[in-house]
Order: C-alpha cells, then sequence, then structure tokens
C-alpha cells in the first residue's frame, strides 16, 4: 500500500503541472492581459507609474518567463504578494482556511449523518411514500441552482422574517440587549450557509445508498439471513448497510474536494471570509498569485481527494489488493 501511495503522488506531478499551466495561460489571456486589467484603467496612475507598476509586478515580461519565475519561487515555498493589498499571499491564507475548514466540514459531516440513513431507509420502504418523497427531494435539490437557493433563504430568513443573519460569519457587534454568546452567534451565521452546503450532499448520498442498498439486498447473503428468521433491523442495518457502505468510500473523497468548489458560490452569496470568497474576488480582480494558488491547492485537493478513496476502498473491503 504504501509503494502505491508513493507512486500516485509522484504520478500527480505532472498533472498538478498542467493544470497549473493551463490556468497561468488562461488569467494571462484576459482582453489586454492582465497588466491592463490591473492598472491600465486607473486614472490616478500617469503612463509612467502604470509601467513602473507593471513592471513591479512582472507583468512585462512573456507569459511563459512568467510562468517560470512563479513556479520558481513556488516550489521554493514564495508563493508571492498579493496584487491588490500587497500582502503576502500565504498570511491572508491563513487568515481563511480556518472559516472554509468550519463550512465545509461541518457541512460533510451534516451530509453523511441524514443522507446515509435516509438512502438505507428508502431503500428499506422501497416504492412507499417515504421511498417516493426522499426520492423527489433529492431531484428537486439537484436541479435547483446553489446560488438561487442561496438568495432566496437569505430573503426569506434574513430579509423578511429577520430569523438569521444573512451573512458574514460573525457580527460586527453583538447587540448588548439580546445576550447572544459568541458561539452562539457564530453557530446562527452558520446555519444558512451550512444547510445550503449540505443539502446537496444529503441528496447525492441519500440517491447513492439507496441505489447501492437495492443492489446489496438482492445478494445471496441478504437472503439467507432472511431466511434464518433474522429481525428485518438487524437485516437491513447490520448485514445490508455494512455492505452498501463499501461503495461510498469511492464517493467520499471527491465529494471532500467537491466542498471547495461549492464553497466559492456559498462563501461569496453568504459573505463567508474563506478560501472561496478569496478566490472568487481573486479572479474578479485578476491577482495572479492568489489565482494561481488557490489552483495549486485545489488540484492537490483533488489528487488527495481520489487518493483517499483509494485507501478508504481497501481498508473497507478486504478483497482489494494494491501492489
Amino acid at each position: 500500500m504504501t509503494r502505491y501511495i508513493i507512486r500516485r503522488l509522484l504520478q500527480s506531478i505532472p498533472t498538478l503541472l498542467g493544470i497549473t499551466l493551463i490556468s497561468f495561460l488562461l488569467i494571462s489571456a484576459v482582453p489586454g492581459g492582465a497588466a491592463s486589467a490591473l492598472v491600465g484603467n486607473n486614472p490616478r496612475l500617469s503612463p509612467a507609474q502604470k509601467q513602473a507598476e507593471i513592471h513591479r509586478m512582472g507583468l512585462d515580461q512573456n507569459v511563459f518567463v512568467q510562468y517560470a519565475n512563479w513556479l520558481t519561487h513556488f516550489v521554493v515555498g514564495d508563493f508571492g504578494k498579493s496584487f491588490t493589498g500587497g500582502r503576502p499571499v500565504i498570511a491572508e491564507l491563513k487568515e481563511r482556511v480556518g472559516a472554509t475548514l468550519e463550512l465545509g466540514g461541518i457541512s460533510l459531516v451534516l451530509g453523511l449523518l441524514l443522507g446515509v440513513p435516509l438512502g438505507i431507509w428508502a431503500a428499506v420502504k422501497q416504492g412507499g411514500l417515504f421511498d417516493n418523497v426522499t426520492r423527489v427531494f433529492a431531484v428537486i435539490i439537484n436541479a435547483i441552482p446553489r446560488f438561487w437557493l442561496g438568495l432566496m433563504v437569505i430573503l426569506i430568513f434574513g430579509a423578511v422574517l429577520h430569523l438569521l443573519p444573512m451573512g458574514s460569519r460573525t457580527s460586527d457587534l453583538l447587540v448588548p440587549l439580546t445576550g447572544w454568546p459568541d458561539f452562539v452567534d457564530r453557530a446562527r451565521h452558520l446555519i444558512l450557509p451550512v444547510t445550503i452546503l449540505a443539502l446537496g450532499d444529503v441528496a447525492a448520498y441519500s440517491r447513492y445508498l439507496r441505489a447501492s442498498t437495492l443492489e446489496v439486498s438482492r445478494q445471496d447473503y441478504i437472503r439467507m439471513a432472511q431466511a434464518k428468521g433474522l429481525r428485518s433491523r438487524s437485516v437491513w442495518f447490520t448485514h445490508a448497510a455494512r455492505n452498501a457502505l463499501i461503495p461510498l468510500a469511492t464517493f467520499l473523497g471527491p465529494s471532500i474536494t467537491g466542498l471547495l468548489g461549492g464553497a466559492i458560490i456559498t462563501e461569496t452569496i453568504f459573505s463567508w471570509p474563506g478560501i472561496g470568497q478569496w478566490s472568487f474576488e481573486a479572479v474578479q480582480n485578476y491577482n495572479i498569485p492568489i489565482v494561481m494558488l488557490t489552483v495549486v491547492l485545489g488540484g492537490i485537493a483533488t489528487v488527495l481527494g481520489f487518493l483517499l478513496s483509494d485507501v478508504l476502498y481497501v481498508l473497507v473491503d478486504p478483497r482489494i489488493r494494491y501492489s
């Protein structure tokens, strides 16, 4: 297993290099170039000042030279400075990574805790009211765009009913009359964005577990357990569910990576100060150092996510072995 993991990690290096090169070329291909987008329309700068600023950011060089310079600095741990704020990119990342991990981690756990039992119980009640309602719910949630659903819950629960905060991670000033402790205030800000992120996981896991459980239920050992007179709960939740969860290992790794992509929309809508909102603003501002760092993080997360799926599959299914 150790040799397999090392081999997979080494094989991922060319993939990551390809991702960074393509991303760098795309962001450099904006009309007029990134330099023009950053300083070209600033009326406060004279032509000489604009040229000096472009030279300072290294945007007056050939795009492949720019990429080579970025890659050389990146591999030695120099991630550059933000074009807009001038701060080290790694410092801004440290300020935002906690918010993304908090939002994504809670959403993932909630999605698993709700989606897995819903899918198994829907399989148990196949063709019944609960099964039909669950499937319709999953289809609707998958069909509704996340940004629209996020805006609707902000409108209903924030602007109209005034029950929950409409955005941000905490209140700027806790109102003394409410007496909300800090952790309660944080929890109230989490409810809407976590709900939007977790709903997609609940819908996906419930459909996946329903199909997997129904497939397992047709196996001979399940029929044998039923023929022995075991209770229905024991058959479904001890024998069937345990084996139905095995294919979930292949689905779990990429879903963890998918939280980062989903967080870009959710964090932007709810003004959540995480990596998703940070990267979205960087793309808008043609902030190449931040964009490239988030691209690398996304690529690494994808590679590790699929590798995690492979490792989990071996751990939960003793029939699988990697040489």
